[in-house]
């Protein structure tokens, strides 16, 4: 078994010498950089280190709920928290949009009866499991590039972890895309230690991780935890469920293969190849 020792504070500044390296490179001093902020570990320490590398005033927050989002306070704590200029930007139409022109285009069956509600407003039931989870994720992440073409000069962050990564836990080219990848290196433990390091609030670095529209946590949908995720992968640790777990990650390591952003990669050991 390798020696795994995850030292805090000299990750953390590895990651900021690496945003700072990269956005030279890939900008100039006056680049802003975007974060989809969700209220969540992942958004909430990426936007702190994109703070600590750049500076407050050239990072931007955006919140997108699609209708209401009841945990949006977390989100405007981490925004207020960090003092970064912040939009809010409901993409609710945009979705509902594309279904009803999906109806139109035959794709769903748009009978009035079964598929619109008093309002004539096409339901949501009409519509596929999958289309329903990765849809509203895609226009989140065209939100994000738009304001940054209405802005200029700003790139977009990709806020996923290792451990979502391993198991294919985000949406392809969804969540899942980006200009780069600060965190997509480091576990969902590793995640939460930086942003303790970072003072962020615990409310934030510490929240169970859900996609907020099944009421369930990712990991009662993936059926194991990212702690055994985490121990296979730094440690080879196989747990009950690490049959289970290779199966996902074989399953789904397509998906980090075609979108291989640029990213951090620290001195770590990792039994398994991403």
């Amino acid at each position: 078994m390798s020696e795994y020792n995850f030292d805090v504070a000299k990750i953390t500044a590895e990651v900021v010498d690496w945003i700072q390296k990269w956005i030279s490179a890939n900008g100039n001093e006056l680049t802003k950089v975007i974060v989809g902020v969700s209220g969540g570990k992942d958004s909430s320490v990426v936007s702190a280190l994109m703070v600590k590398a750049l500076g407050k005033d050239r990072v931007i927050g955006v919140m997108m709920p699609n209708g209401e989002q009841k945990d949006i306070s977390d989100s405007q704590t981490l925004v207020s928290h960090l003092g970064i200029k912040n939009f809010t930007v409901n993409i609710a139409q945009a979705y509902e949009g594309l279904q009803s022109a999906f109806a139109v285009a035959g794709v769903v069956d748009a009978d009035e009866n079964a598929f619109f509600d008093e309002n004539k407003k096409l339901m949501n039931d009409s519509f596929s499991p999958v289309f329903k989870t990765n849809t509203p994720a895609r226009l989140r992440m065209a939100t994000l590039y738009g304001i940054g073409a209405q802005i200029g000069n700003c790139r977009v962050a990709n806020t996923c972890n290792l451990s979502e990564d391993l198991v294919g836990y985000s949406t392809f080219y969804g969540d899942a895309a980006g200009d780069f990848a600060p965190i997509n290196k480091l576990t969902t433990e590793e995640v939460v230690a930086i942003g303790d390091y970072l003072g962020l609030p615990s409310s934030l670095t510490h929240k169970a991780p859900s996609d907020g529209m099944c009421g369930k946590t990712d990991e009662d949908n993936l059926g194991f935890t990212y702690h055994e995720v985490n121990e296979l992968a730094r440690k080879n640790i196989k747990a009950e469920n690490a049959e289970k777990i290779l199966a996902k990650y074989k399953a789904n390591l397509f998906k980090v293969k075609i979108i291989a952003l640029p990213c951090y990669r620290p001195n770590l050991p990792l039994f398994l190849e991403i």
